[in-house]
């Protein structure tokens, strides 16, 4: 007897995901995903040096439209990994946290400290999942669930880094 194979977002559950495929090289953020433990945590701390590197060349503006960008890719990713792997949410997925630590760095100068706090803010904002971000991660479906509750651990600790850079003395 022939086994039925899933259909709609589970289609392809049973095969092995590859890392060649586009839609698997960003939506583990090339592999970073795929670290075997705390992934979401590598994902944004690998986010750093790509932070640093936009904030020197463009300024916020650069971090800013990075940011956009890959949450259009990360539109279109997702849903293939998910399918994929065969979860509604992988935690290899870990371009939602790429784009959240971009946004907490967003309005800060490209400082080692500074990042730091902003590294240690964004991960336990995004760990508690303050309102809006839990409503987002439970009742918001598909790629935009997955996205949007990291966007919003971004802007919250946006300001957040902003007050700590200021604080250390740290400023444009």
């Amino acid at each position: 007897m022939a086994v039925k194979q899933p259909s709609g977002a589970l289609a392809g559950a049973g095969r092995r995901p590859t890392l060649w495929r586009p839609s698997m090289l960003v939506g583990t953020f090339f592999g970073v995903g795929l670290m075997p433990v705390a992934p979401a945590t590598w994902g944004s701390l690998a986010t750093l040096p790509l932070a640093w590197l936009l904030m020197r060349w463009g300024g916020p503006a650069a971090i800013l439209l990075a940011a956009a960008l890959l949450f259009l890719l990360a539109m279109w990713a997702i849903p293939h990994v998910c399918a994929a792997v065969g979860k509604p949410d992988p935690g290899r997925v870990v371009i939602d946290e790429v784009i959240g630590q971009l946004l907490a760095v967003a309005a800060v100068p490209a400082d080692l400290t500074v990042y730091a706090v902003a590294f240690f803010l964004f991960r336990a904002v995004d760990i508690a999942k303050p309102w809006p971000a839990d409503w987002a991660d439970s009742e918001v479906p598909g790629a935009l669930g997955v996205l949007l509750d990291d966007v919003i651990a971004g802007l919250y600790v946006c300001p957040l880094a902003a007050l700590a850079a200021w604080l250390l003395g740290v400023w444009w």
